[in-house]
């Protein structure tokens, strides 16, 4: 293999495309990125869970809609075989002129330099709320 294509199918390189495509608002980029019948879960919300280019199209116009100038860093990686973690934070602000700004964590199965099933960890940041000594108990450390 040549060393360009060896890149290219690296996991962290696949992710370096997602972040472009994001901060480029390049939809069609971004869906390149994903193999076509790819899995998406959210291990919290169970119920967000799809496959597909379809709903990734449809949840990213939308995001692309509502935040027109998202910006996506990608904060940290690490790979293990075919899968790649990743920290990421996107922000910016919304067309009704209140910031957006998501902190998370993904994996990533990447095969032939595309994402084919992910788990997504991430959420608004909350501002104003309770610090650790004075949040109510939940049930969890």
């Amino acid at each position: 293999m040549h060393p360009t294509e060896s890149a290219r199918l690296d996991p962290v390189n696949c992710m370096l495309r997602v972040q472009q495509a994001i901060n480029g608002h390049d939809l069609d980029a971004l869906t390149a990125c994903f193999a076509s019948d790819y899995a998406s879960t959210f291990p919290a919300h169970p119920e967000r869970a799809f496959r597909g280019h379809g709903q990734l199209r449809a949840n990213w116009s939308q995001i692309f809609g509502l935040v027109p100038d998202i910006h996506a860093d990608l904060l940290s990686s690490v790979v293990n075989e075919n899968s790649v973690w990743t920290e990421w934070e996107w922000n910016g602000t919304r067309v009704d002129g209140l910031p957006f700004l998501q902190r998370g964590v993904t994996i990533q199965g990447v095969e032939g330099g595309v994402v084919v099933w992910v788990r997504l960890y991430v959420e608004p940041v909350q501002q104003g709320g309770h610090d650790i000594a004075t949040m109510p108990d939940r049930g969890t450390p």
